[in-house]
């Protein structure tokens, strides 16, 4: 591990640094596991998980149950989430291609998606928020779903 802690912060630095086994770790936010070779894969952010009538959902699973629906691994789309009075929050599907809901929640039950699983609402966009490595930029995301949603600034 590089990171020795926070300039000039203990507490910061200790909400963050954990002891584990005598191994010092980084809480990231991501979501990960070790192999039996001691390599790291990453496969989620904590952060992106919504929560639908008390049940957590991965932001990432319904990215992935969309595309499996509709049999296109490349189909730039990305969920996120808004709040809801009923269910404490609701799913947003951002994507490039035009997408029917109707159709979309159909599918996806038929194939044995839960329903709180199936976005409340898709909107299509020009393209898809991405930082300057060109990976996916869920802060922004949120911020145009917001937007959309009649809720931006």
């Amino acid at each position: 591990q590089v990171m020795q802690g926070y300039l000039n912060d203990p507490q910061k630095t200790a909400e963050v640094i954990v002891e584990i086994n005598g191994v010092r770790w980084y809480k990231s936010g991501d979501k990960g596991h070790l192999d039996g070779d001691g390599f790291l894969t990453i496969v989620d952010r904590y952060s992106r998980f919504a929560k639908l009538a008390g049940e957590m959902v991965s932001l990432s699973a319904v990215e992935a149950e969309v595309r499996k629906v509709l049999d296109d691994p490349e189909l730039e789309l990305m969920a996120t989430a808004l709040a809801d009075e009923r269910k404490g929050e609701k799913l947003v599907l951002l994507s490039t291609a035009e997408i029917n809901g109707g159709e979309l929640a159909h599918r996806m039950i038929k194939n044995g998606c839960k329903p709180l699983m199936v976005p409340s609402v898709i909107y299509q966009i020009e393209k898809m928020p991405v930082l300057g490595s060109g990976k996916a930029d869920f802060k922004q995301a949120q911020k145009l779903t917001d937007e959309l949603a009649g809720l931006g600034s």
